[in-house]
């Protein structure tokens, strides 16, 4: 990787929340440790449970991430979407060829959440005590090794198993290209890179499916687990070679079960880290509902052709990627916590828009186009931001704190998604559980984090 240019480190943004936690003791800070980031600062040892300290001094970044890097991490961020959006046109053949229902197929798309969500709460903390680049490293061979298993699955039940596997070791991706960015950055400097990733992330579920429709046609549905197979060992072959430890020895934490509890019971502790974690799922709730009831929408609903429909996919998408990049930008000169405050409300007012236009039929398909258009480019401007400032909180625990946004994301995005078809499938369902899942994103910042008080981050 070429070298990066050196900068100094950004001011946190200690006026938006309260002080972010540490594991110990108010200290000069220490230069940073070979392979990136800074040591903790420390609390002093004898201050009480919930006394209050001074913020504690940010990791100084030691380089610019150059466009490889984004691309990096990028790749592993997108790994469990690309698993999950190739697959997807197979699922009518997976069904057809190993004799079985459509609900048993769809069952290898939930079994793989299921164990990305548990796989994120356990390579967390794994990657907090043996550092970043082995966990990653393991995880991306065993998804290796499961994509080649599940190429030769005999029969529904093992491809439900494995496609669980193979959800648990992505996660070590994910996992670890959040914790390397809490290692180096925070604020809006981690928010501003969350938001270059997503220009990587975004292209996935806007060409995975048509890739894989044409593996499929051409070779099958097995050919597309061996596609996977291939793609992981390309970022296997790439993290091995570009991704440097961020972790040094001196600031692991040790211990096993006990102490990887211990680091998830302080962070369900902070009433303003899980609030701020649970946001970017909701965020992912919005979007989910749109992927999951857009093709009934707007194919049985209006009568778009299969091309027509492909093209207003790729036109959301460029939505979600051109609006995480307006993000990027806009963090430079204003503070996480504010970009969120101001976008979540306007957001909400956009999903109420849709709803009392798919409820009224105003303005036709256009108006309902255009009001989701605005919906999916605003859906990048939270989860970054909430991320970037739930991660500046527990910078100790970079691993495990990942983990839980993680796992927090699948789980409220996956539990939150499905509702439009329980509610029937159309844009109303859809509009309703946009509504829904903007509106309790606001209340959760409002009621449990100080954004909307004064000095909650407006002024200062």
């Amino acid at each position: 990787m070429e070298t990066m240019t050196a900068r100094p480190a950004p001011a946190p943004d200690t006026a938006a929340l309260p002080t972010p936690r540490t594991a110990a003791p108010a200290t000069t800070p220490t230069a940073a440790p070979p392979g990136g980031g800074t040591a903790s600062t420390p609390r002093s040892a004898t201050a009480k449970p919930g006394t209050p300290t001074a913020p504690a001094a940010p990791p100084a970044p030691a380089f610019r991430p150059d466009y490889r890097y984004v691309l990096l991490l990028g790749m592993m961020c997108a790994l469990p979407a690309i698993s999950t959006d190739i697959y997807l046109p197979s699922l009518p053949d997976v069904a057809r060829d190993l004799q079985t229902s459509a609900t048993a197929a769809q069952l290898t798309m939930t079994a793989m959440m299921i164990g990305g969500a548990v796989g994120q709460l356990v390579i967390g903390p794994l990657s907090d005590r043996f550092g970043r680049r082995r966990p990653v490293m393991v995880g991306v061979a065993l998804h290796v090794v499961t994509s080649v298993l599940c190429a030769v699955a005999p029969a529904i039940v093992p491809l439900i198993g494995l496609r669980a596997m193979q959800g648990f070791f992505n996660a070590s991706a994910t996992v670890v290209a959040m914790a390397v960015i809490r290692d180096r950055f925070v604020g809006s400097d981690a928010s501003r890179l969350m938001s270059r990733l997503m220009l990587v992330i975004g292209v996935a579920p806007l060409f995975a499916p048509s890739i894989g429709g044409v593996i499929a046609g051409q070779a099958g549905w097995r050919a597309v687990f061996l596609a996977l197979a291939l793609f992981g060992v390309v970022l296997w072959v790439v993290v091995w070679r570009r991704l440097p430890e961020t972790l040094p020895a001196e600031r692991r934490r040790t211990g096993g079960l006990r102490t990887a509890l211990a680091g998830y019971r302080s962070l369900l502790r902070d009433r303003h880290f899980v609030a701020l974690a649970v946001m970017p799922g909701l965020g992912v709730a919005v979007l989910m509902s749109y992927v999951v009831a857009s093709p009934f929408v707007l194919r049985e609903g209006y009568g778009l052709s299969e091309h027509e429909f492909s093209l207003l996919f790729a036109v959301n998408g460029i939505g979600l990627v051109a609006g995480a990049q307006v993000n990027a930008a806009l963090v430079r000169r204003v503070a996480p916590i504010r970009i969120v405050r101001v976008v979540l409300p306007v957001s909400l007012a956009l999903t109420v828009v849709l709803l009392v236009l798919a409820v009224t039929g105003a303005g036709g398909l256009w108006a309902l186009l255009v009001a989701q258009w605005l919906i999916l480019a605003l859906v990048n401007f939270v989860p970054p931001n909430a991320s970037a400032l739930a991660l500046s909180r527990h910078g100790e625990i970079a691993g495990t704190a990942a983990a839980f946004i993680g796992a927090s994301q699948a789980g409220v995005s996956g539990l939150v998604s499905p509702l439009s078809g329980l509610l029937g499938g159309d844009a109303v369902a859809m509009a309703a559980v946009m509504v829904g899942s903007s509106l309790l994103a606001l209340l959760v910042l409002a009621l449990a984090t100080p954004a909307y008080r004064r000095g909650g981050g407006w002024t200062g």
